[in-house]
């Protein structure tokens, strides 16, 4: 598998993380993180691939763990969109930082175009000057 830091790039593994998905359910196996990198990368996918992987892809500064079970890409698209960041890095051997985000997110865009917004817990500053979460009704 050809791992690049781009748009076209992304969009292949945002649709291949949903065929894994289905592949596991189908062959009634955990979907989690170790069984997917198992999946995509065979017997390169080492017990520190697996480490690095799991400890880049922190979602509100919580590293996720191999063995726990991942949401619906198209309904919680933010571990996801993470998992994915910290599998390009480690395969490039690049900073968990260089991955083009904005070529990520339209890549997401492009392949569950009627799915949960990616940004949605975004904080947003209103006209006021006060901050409040989108998902808040009470503004």
């Amino acid at each position: 598998m050809n791992i690049e830091n781009s748009q076209e790039c992304f969009v292949l593994l945002w649709r291949k993380l949903e065929r894994t998905r289905r592949l596991l359910g189908g062959q009634y196996k955990r979907y989690c993180i170790r069984n997917v990198l198992k999946s995509w990368f065979g017997p390169e996918a080492t017990d520190d691939m697996i480490w690095q992987v799991c400890h880049m892809a922190a979602v509100d500064d919580e590293p996720q763990e191999g063995w726990n079970e991942l949401p619906l890409p198209s309904l919680y698209p933010r571990k996801h969109r993470e998992l994915l960041r910290a599998i390009v890095a480690v395969r490039l051997g690049i900073s968990y930082y260089k991955i083009n985000l904005k070529a990520l997110d339209a890549a997401y865009t492009e392949v569950f175009p009627h799915s949960t917004p990616i940004n949605v817990n975004k904080k947003k500053i209103s006209k006021y000057g006060t901050t409040f979460s989108t998902s808040d009704t009470s503004v």
